[in-house]
């Protein structure tokens, strides 16, 4: 079981991991990324349960992830891989032509670990909870998590599979909002109105809670108070709140870096400011 030092340092390795693909192929999306590196981490070398070595598209038997704000890949390419969900290497053909780490989520090669394409917003939930209704189809008591932006909340699938959740007490279900602040044009609170999404879902019948999602203590704490608040008759969202860009001084609360990718001289600054700890590709 992996310790708290420990996870942070694979989060700090999830980063270098981020950092150094986007720049290669001068394409993608950084600043959700970064700020999600303490989540994917969490969810996936201590809270889920999950075998990669015995990965099945269906799911039975284990915890499934759903990615709804498909931009932010590379952070789950790094979190898979680093997992061993397929060889680490493989994250430097991002983005390139026959990849199997397309820009956004795919089905293409089959890669372990992506269920679902994903990119087109709005949709996860939908997906998560289609799952979730699945797994108690089938007698299975474990948990579906999805993962969504605040900018993303901002389409009206999301509040239609809410609702639904909601009403038919979908509460092997675990979604989690990114809440970060800003989206590619600006901030939320002006480009629409992201406020008050505690209250939003509970108005929902969701169990809402919230934490920091850089904190990875907090995170871990609240991960685990989420999985008491399943299978008792509600679905369950967490509040996530992080920051864009976390880690790099120049990304951070910077919408600018929603979806540009550094430059050489700009990587090697960021790198700079996140210790090597498990070793680059």
């Amino acid at each position: 079981m992996k310790n708290i030092a420990e996870l942070q340092d694979i989060a700090t390795q999830i980063r270098r991991d981020v950092l150094r693909m986007v720049n290669s192929c001068q394409s993608g999306h950084p600043g959700g990324s970064l700020g999600c590196a303490d989540l994917f981490t969490a969810l996936y070398f201590k809270e889920m349960n999950i075998d990669p070595k015995n990965y099945t598209r269906g799911g039975k038997g284990e915890d499934m992830f759903f990615l709804s704000i498909g931009h932010i890949a590379p952070v789950w390419y790094s979190a898979l891989a680093r997992r061993g969900y397929f060889p680490i290497k493989e994250l430097a053909t991002l983005r390139q032509l026959g990849s199997r780490l397309q820009g956004h989520p795919s089905f293409h090669g089959n890669l372990p670990g992506v269920r679902v394409a994903s990119g087109s917003l709005g949709q996860g939930m939908s997906v998560a909870v289609g799952a979730a209704l699945a797994k108690k189809m089938d007698k299975d008591d474990n948990l579906v998590y999805s993962l969504h932006g605040d900018g993303e909340i901002e389409e009206g699938q999301i509040w239609e599979a809410a609702m639904f959740a909601g009403a038919n007490k979908v509460d092997n279900l675990i979604s989690i909002i990114d809440s970060n602040g800003v989206q590619i044009d600006g901030r939320c609170k002006d480009v629409c109105c992201s406020d008050s999404l505690k209250d939003k879902f509970l108005a929902f019948k969701w169990d809402v809670l919230e934490c920091n999602g850089n904190d990875m203590q907090e995170l871990l704490d609240t991960l685990e108070e989420c999985k008491k608040h399943a299978h008792k008759g509600k679905p369950v969202m967490l509040v996530m709140h992080t920051k864009m860009g976390y880690g790099v001084d120049f990304m951070e609360d910077n919408n600018g870096w929603h979806g540009k990718a550094p430059n050489d001289e700009q990587t090697q600054n960021a790198l700079s400011q996140l210790k090597e700890t498990l070793g680059d590709y």
